[in-house]
C-alpha cells in the first residue's frame, strides 16, 4: 500500500464523528448534536457494525476484510480518490462495460485507457501486457460477469498474475452465475479488490448497498477517507433484515434463473432477433435487426428496455422480469 495508495491518503488524520468517540447505546447522548425527539434523530452507526457481521457470516470471510458503501457507485470513486493522483496515474477498462467507471474516472480527473473486448467478449492478454508496458496503470476494473454482454471474463487470474497494481472486480451480477466468486482469493492477491451488491439477486436496489471485499490493509484505507455516515441507517435495517431472510432471497432466484431460461427460448423463436448472447446475469444482450427502432416501438407499447446500440450496435439489454414482464415483453416483440 505505501507504493499503491496516493501519499496523501496515508499521511491522512481521518475524520472522527461522535459516534467513533462513544459507541455505547445505553447513555445520555448530548455529543452529537442531534435532535433529541423523533424516530430518525440519531446517527446511524457509522462502521455498520451489526450489517457487516452478516455480510461476514453470509459471505465467509472475517469482518475486517468486509467495507460497506452507499452502493458500489460510491466504492468505484473511492478506490479512484485513494490510489490515484489526479491529472498523474492511468487506469484500465475493457470495453464495453460498465459506465460508472469512465464517469468516476473523469471526475477525479484520471486517464483512462480503454481496451475493446475480443468478439467472444473476453480480454486479449497480449494487448493488456503491451499497455502495462508503456503505460503509468494505478488500477485495473473487471466486470465479471460483464454488464451489458453477460458473460463471465475468463482471464481474471491471468490479470492478477502479470498486474502488481490495484485490480478492481466487479462481481455485481455474481448471484446469478454457476460460477464461484473470487473473494477467497483476496488474501492470496492482496492487490485483489472485490466489488459486489445487494441491488441486484437480493432485490435492495433502493436501499444502495455496495460491498468491497479485499485485504485488510485497503479495507482500512476506504474506511479512513469514506463519509462518515456514509450509508444511513434506515439503509442498514433493510439490508440486514433482507439477510437474515436467506430462503426468501434464495426462492427469488430461482424465478428469476427459471425465467431467463424461458426468457432465451422466447427471444429466439422472435422474427426480427438476430442473436440472444449468453449470459450468467439477470438480463440478455439481444441483437436486432434495427435496435433503435425496436426500442422506440417497445417504449411506444410501454415496455422499456436499454439501448445499447452506442455499445454494441445493433443491441438491447433486456432485463430478466417477472412472469408476466416477461410474457408482455415477447407479446410486444412480436407485435412489431
Amino acid at each position: 500500500m505505501d507504493k499503491l495508495a496516493r501519499k496523501c491518503v496515508l499521511e491522512l488524520s481521518p475524520y472522527s464523528c461522535a459516534r467513533d468517540e462513544f459507541s455505547g447505546t445505553k447513555a445520555v447522548f448530548l455529543d452529537a448534536n442531534e435532535n433529541p425527539f423523533g424516530n430518525l434523530n440519531r446517527y446511524p452507526d457509522p462502521h455498520q457494525r451489526q450489517l457487516k457481521e452478516e455480510i461476514s457470516r453470509l459471505k465467509a470471510v472475517p469482518v475486517n476484510n468486509v467495507f460497506v458503501g452507499n452502493g458500489s457507485d460510491e466504492v468505484i470513486d473511492l478506490l479512484f480518490r485513494i490510489f490515484c493522483n489526479p491529472g498523474e496515474d492511468k487506469a484500465l477498462i475493457f470495453t464495453p462495460t460498465y459506465g460508472m467507471y469512465e464517469v468516476s474516472a473523469a471526475i477525479n480527473d484520471v486517464s483512462l485507457i480503454k481496451l475493446p473486448l475480443n468478439s467472444a467478449f473476453q480480454i486479449d492478454l497480449d494487448e493488456l501486457k503491451t499497455h502495462l508496458a508503456i503505460n503509468n496503470i494505478k488500477m485495473i476494473f473487471i466486470c465479471s460477469p460483464n454488464n451489458p454482454t453477460g458473460n463471465l471474463i475468463g482471464q481474471v487470474d491471468s490479470v492478477l498474475q502479470i498486474f502488481d497494481g490495484i485490480v478492481v472486480l466487479d462481481e455485481a451480477y455474481i448471484d446469478f452465475s454457476t460460477s464461484g466468486s473470487f473473494i477467497p482469493n483476496i488474501n492470496e492477491y492482496q492487490n485483489l479488490i472485490v466489488m459486489q451488491t445487494l441491488s441486484k439477486a437480493w432485490g435492495l436496489a433502493s436501499a444502495r448497498i455496495g460491498m468491497a471485499f479485499a485485504h485488510q490493509n485497503i479495507i482500512d484505507l476506504l474506511n479512513k477517507i469514506k463519509p462518515p455516515y456514509n450509508v444511513s441507517g434506515l439503509n442498514q435495517k433493510a439490508a440486514f433484515e433482507a439477510l437474515k431472510n436467506t430462503m426468501y432471497f434464495e426462492n427469488k432466484k430461482a424465478v428469476i434463473l427459471e425465467q431467463r431460461h424461458w426468457l432465451k427460448e422466447q427471444l429466439n423463436a422472435v422474427s426480427i432477433v438476430k442473436k440472444v448472447y449468453p449470459t450468467d446475469a439477470n438480463f440478455f444482450l439481444v441483437e436486432m435487426e434495427n435496435a433503435i427502432c425496436v426500442y422506440e416501438r417497445l417504449v411506444a407499447k410501454g415496455v422499456i428496455t436499454r439501448n445499447r446500440n452506442s455499445l454494441v450496435k445493433n443491441c438491447l439489454r433486456i432485463t430478466v422480469g417477472s412472469p408476466q414482464e416477461n410474457i408482455q415483453l415477447i407479446e410486444a416483440l412480436n407485435s412489431l
